[in-house]
């Protein structure tokens, strides 16, 4: 049995670390996919016939029969209204927020409590707590990988680079690559 093999039949043994790997790459997964869990647009409308992505376009208000040339607010009364009239519909997400959402048609003041439009509240600027949290995990993890990324390839390259100018072993490289990697080593040492 290789030494991976048995580091991972160990990890699985232990069932809290077994687990919690498991909610981790669930959570990362959905995470990746944040603004179909959670944003101000919806994912797809049906409106006077015709399909609208807003998650992938702007429209104008003016589009739902609204007066305005700019971006369309879908959180805005009126054009929920519009957009739920006869047979038009919208799919929401499930959180209808965005992390910079800001909730103005809240029926509490700012910082609200939990509630059925805001699961968790919103903050001291009425933007969505669970939104936030959504988004910020993303950033947070994919910051830690793309540092850890960077620092392994970084500690590779540093200690090849040491091993090859104290005349180690060229592998991976040809033996008619030797004097460039030999080369290469100069520059990064």
């Amino acid at each position: 049995m290789s030494p991976g093999r048995r580091a991972w039949l160990r990890f699985r043994a232990n069932r809290r670390g077994y687990v919690s790997l498991w909610i981790f790459s669930v959570a990362f997964i959905l995470c990746l996919g944040a603004e179909f869990l959670s944003n101000d647009a919806p994912i797809l409308v049906r409106y006077e016939g015709q399909w609208y992505v807003p998650q992938f376009k702007v429209y104008p208000e003016t589009t739902f029969g609204g007066d305005f040339r700019t971006e369309t607010d879908y959180l805005d009364p009126f054009i929920q209204a519009r957009l739920s009239a006869g047979a038009n519909w919208a799919w929401w997400p499930l959180n209808p927020y965005s992390f910079d959402t800001l909730n103005y048609f809240a029926p509490s003041p700012n910082p609200a409590p939990p509630s059925a439009a805001n699961l968790l509240g919103t903050d001291d600027r009425g933007r969505d707590v669970l939104a936030r949290l959504i988004y910020g995990f993303r950033v947070s993890v994919l910051f830690g990988l793309a540092l850890t990324a960077i620092g392994v390839l970084l500690g590779v390259a540093a200690g090849r680079c040491r091993g090859i100018s104290q005349g180690g072993s060229t592998w991976p490289f040809s033996a008619s690559l030797k004097s460039g990697v030999r080369c290469l080593s100069s520059i990064c040492c």
